[in-house]
């Protein structure tokens, strides 16, 4: 089953599910009643079932109140993100002019709003492959550039990542606890290493050309996530009975085909768990991004950044807004895609083998 196919799926099960809540609520209720009358259960059970149940759902809307108010703010008419009757601005203000200066005039898809469509251009002066956009005398957007940065650091992350993984979690060899030990040193200061030195590592890359180069960043990305991923694949890896492997390579399967069809597919909700972090580290980061690039190749995050700050004496907060919900939105949407396997990959239960 496709990626696409599994969050289908989910969404068809998740929306069964919440039309199906009313059903399921007055089934239990009438459980509950039987309990009571039969004495399964006493008052101060079912009392305490309610007092949870409560306490979850205000956890629940204390978490998505945030998310409610940022969005109502991008509703919004004007700049201001409430009114002066309440923290909510006015329901009949509600427009979407806030989304239509993102789409059509604001650098998230295209520079300036200015919309084009690519075009594969075969051979020319340099007898090359390429892509150039037409319709547009600009060119793409923050949005491509965050998602050039996040396919290099995904790629690049992975490409360490796995094998470093199974390495440390099968594999005995020469300084392996003194590795592990310094990967624990690097997810410790790893971060705050990168923003220490932020000077230094901008030398360091003007002296050899490397800045405003969306390709070396993705690359300084995955290095910083490198550590603590590995780390955590590893754990995950250490859970898997390496009888499966032997078992499989008594039938004849080479070493290859074991990690192809007994590691990849059983370590699946832990690389979904590795993705979704190795994608933030890529998607999330501004200081670094707004340090060593140029205008023209900022992402999506220094968008964000300096929208709030442009203004010398104001914010327009409603175009804040909006812009921020539809930079959350791949994020929701990628690990609503793999919901499933990160659950699994996060609860780290055991095997039996």
């Amino acid at each position: 089953m496709s990626a696409l196919q599994s969050a289908l799926a989910l969404i068809s099960a998740k929306l069964i599910a919440f039309v199906t809540a009313p059903k399921r609520f007055v089934v239990s209720l009438r459980r509950t009643v039987y309990d009571l009358r039969t004495g399964r259960r006493t008052p101060w059970d079912v009392s305490k079932s309610v007092l949870m149940t409560l306490f979850g759902l205000a956890m629940v809307l204390l978490l998505l109140f945030p998310l409610f108010w940022i969005f109502t703010a991008s509703l919004a008419e004007g700049t201001r993100l409430f009114n002066t009757s309440g923290i909510f601005p006015d329901p009949s203000t509600y427009n979407l002019g806030a989304y239509r200066w993102v789409v059509f005039e604001s650098d998230f898809f295209f520079v300036d709003g200015d919309w084009g469509y690519p075009q594969l251009v075969l051979g020319g002066g340099s007898g090359l492959v390429s892509f150039r956009w037409v319709g547009t005398e600009t060119g793409p957007g923050a949005l491509f550039n965050s998602l050039y940065l996040v396919s290099v650091t995904i790629v690049a992350g992975f490409a360490m990542i796995v094998p470093a993984a199974y390495a440390f979690s099968r594999r005995s060899f020469v300084g392996r606890k003194r590795i592990l030990y310094g990967y624990v040193l690097f997810t410790q200061i790893g971060a705050g290493l990168s923003i220490a030195t932020l000077v230094a590592l901008y030398s360091l890359f003007s002296s050899y050309g490397l800045t405003n180069n969306l390709f070396i960043l993705g690359l300084f990305y995955a290095a910083g996530a490198i550590p603590f991923n590995t780390w955590l694949l590893k754990t995950y890896m250490d859970n898997i009975p390496i009888s499966y492997e032997e078992a499989a390579m008594v039938d004849g399967a080479s070493f290859l085909d074991t990690i192809r069809e007994i590691i990849i597919p059983l370590t699946k909700p832990g690389l979904a768990v590795v993705l979704i972090f190795v994608w933030l580290a890529g998607w999330n980061e501004f200081i670094i991004a707004q340090t060593l690039l140029s205008p023209e190749n900022y992402p999506l995050s220094v968008e964000l950044y300096n929208l709030a700050t442009e203004g010398r004496f104001s914010t327009p907060w409603t175009r804040f807004a909006a812009f921020a919900n539809l930079f959350a939105l791949p994020v929701a949407i990628v690990y609503f895609a793999a919901q499933r396997s990160v659950e699994d990959g996060l609860s780290f239960g055991g095997m039996e083998g």
